[in-house]
């Protein structure tokens, strides 16, 4: 084992670089480890203990600190998984000689289905920007790529114009761990997208930027800009639930399958590693199938 004479933080900037350049994780996902485990090795320092041999009670007194602060189940089952992936990272590279996550349980956390829109609620929100100005055909071309692609909303912000391919109408989407998925675009957003490429974005692009959506300044869109313009244009269109950009890929997602698109299919739009988070949305099928039931079978 390698003398350790790191500091805390010289520990947790080296396993950040591990997860961005050996693990290939989101600018996202390291921020969440790097949230989570700057939080516990402060605890530490306030507890005055050693950061690399940490004692699996003290692991457990943290963790039920947080949960009596009012962490919730899911964040705390993300706070022990951000402890476990550094004590590994510890211990391969040698700064630490015993795991002590390895007896520590993970809170049980209920899967929540997803909310969505019904596809006349989509139709109501799509209509709401103003088409005879430029700002709002490109928030009718960003509303209709988000939907029609199920894009994450930094995927949306991260898009080129070269990652549009109108002609055969479909985009390339880099998303989580760098992975790259081609996505099939419909009509509507194709003829969306061509009108703002052509007639609005030259009008934006003060400063040649890479990136597809461009603000009124001439700056790339971010994440807070389009959720932003996302819960105006719900204001307008009057829908009662909480609107997130999450929400339309949640409703591409659920739309596809409730039309008969296959979920192998639906996970590689979605760009899902896993087959099993996909899953999620064939619940929420039953769940309505079983609605439309109770509400008109004559003996349900």
């Amino acid at each position: 084992m390698k003398k350790t004479s790191l500091s805390a933080e010289e520990a947790l900037r080296l396993f950040l670089e591990y997860l961005s350049v050996e693990k290939g994780l989101s600018p996202n996902t390291r921020l969440a480890y790097h949230r989570d485990l700057k939080k516990f090795l402060l605890y530490l320092k306030r507890e005055r203990m050693d950061w690399s041999r940490p004692g699996e009670e003290n692991l457990v007194r943290f963790v039920h600190e947080q949960s009596r602060l009012g962490l919730q189940s899911r964040s705390l089952a993300r706070l022990i998984s951000s402890l476990r992936a550094f004590y590994r990272f510890l211990i391969l590279d040698g700064l630490a000689q015993k795991d002590p996550t390895a007896r520590l349980a993970s809170p049980k956390t209920w899967r929540a289905l997803p909310k969505f829109l019904t596809i006349a609620e989509v139709e109501t929100l799509l209509n709401q920007p103003d088409l005879t100005t430029p700002s709002g055909l490109r928030d009718r071309a960003m509303l209709e790529i988000l939907y029609a692609a199920g894009l994450r909303v930094s995927e949306l912000c991260e898009l080129k114009p070269s990652d549009l391919h109108l002609e055969g109408a479909y985009l390339i989407c880099l998303g989580k761990g760098g992975k790259e998925r081609v996505v099939p675009l419909g009509r509507s957003a194709v003829a969306f997208a061509r009108r703002y490429i052509k007639e609005v974005r030259p009008r934006l692009d003060k400063k040649s930027q890479e990136a597809l959506f461009l603000s009124r300044r001439g700056l790339p869109f971010t994440r807070q800009g389009v959720w932003k313009l996302l819960r105006e244009y719900a204001r307008r269109a009057r829908l009662s639930a909480k609107i997130s950009p999450h929400v339309l890929r949640h409703s591409f997602a659920t739309h596809l399958l409730e039309r008969g698109a296959d979920l192998r299919s639906v996970q590689m739009m979605l760009g899902h590693s896993q087959i099993t988070t996909t899953q999620v949305y064939t619940h929420i099928s039953r769940q309505r199938l079983r609605h439309i039931y109770e509400r008109y079978h004559p003996r349900a």
